[in-house]
């Protein structure tokens, strides 16, 4: 049997939220344990909570996709995670093209010292996180990638959150962050990655993993 690997995070008050964005709130309205017959939680959260996919009408108005019109053959299938050194404070194109990964490759996951962050108590925002930059992002678009994932919770540095979003995304690109990759190596595996249907969103959570490939 092939090993399945949870590469999404578990939503709790305690986990790391974008700053602005709303607090997590888990409130049990009916306990077994007073009488009801039920239990029954309810949920508060922003749509960019925790692992989640950005649809084009995050960052583009109009006839831009939201998260019920997107594709998902894009976040279903064949996936390359990449390990990105430590030492890389930043995703270039020169960080890129040090690695010799296929021009067929169509989805790539970044495993980087974010993947660690998720284990730290305190769930505090952490903003030196590492990202992919805009000359990346446009790097990646004309090697023809359509699915990009990230391990902390924007694809772009915090210090400029808008030019690699609107180059990914205004090309078509699928957007994944949030994702726990900590306990994967590098490598292929088959992605399977299902964002909530929410109609008119601009984004959503999802439950994503990753199962083994048979790829070499």
């Amino acid at each position: 049997m092939k090993k399945i690997i949870d590469i999404s995070l578990s939503v709790s008050p305690s986990l790391p939220v974008w700053p602005g964005d709303p607090p997590i709130e888990l409130e049990r309205l009916s306990k077994i344990e007073q009488g009801d017959p039920v239990n029954i939680t309810h949920i508060s959260m922003g749509a960019h909570t925790g692992t989640h996919v950005d649809a084009p009408y995050h960052f583009f108005d109009g006839e831009a996709a939201t998260t019920d019109q997107m594709s998902l053959e894009l976040l279903t299938g064949q996936a390359l995670v990449i390990r990105i050194p430590d030492s890389e404070d930043l995703i270039t194109t020169e960080v890129l093209r040090s690695f010799n990964f296929s021009t067929d490759t169509k989805r790539l996951l970044f495993r980087t010292r974010n993947s660690e962050l998720w284990s730290l108590e305190g769930g505090n925002f952490i903003e030196d996180f590492v990202a992919i930059a805009p000359d990346a992002a446009q790097y990646l678009v004309d090697l023809g990638v359509k699915t990009i994932g990230v391990d902390y919770l924007s694809v772009a540095p915090f210090s400029d959150t808008i030019h690699t979003h609107r180059i990914l995304l205004g090309s078509g690109v699928v957007i994944i962050e949030g994702l726990d990759l900590s306990q994967v190596d590098p490598g292929f595996y088959e992605l399977y990655c299902l964002p909530v249907k929410l109609a008119g969103a601009d984004g959503a959570p999802a439950r994503a993993i990753l199962v083994e490939s048979t790829t070499t």
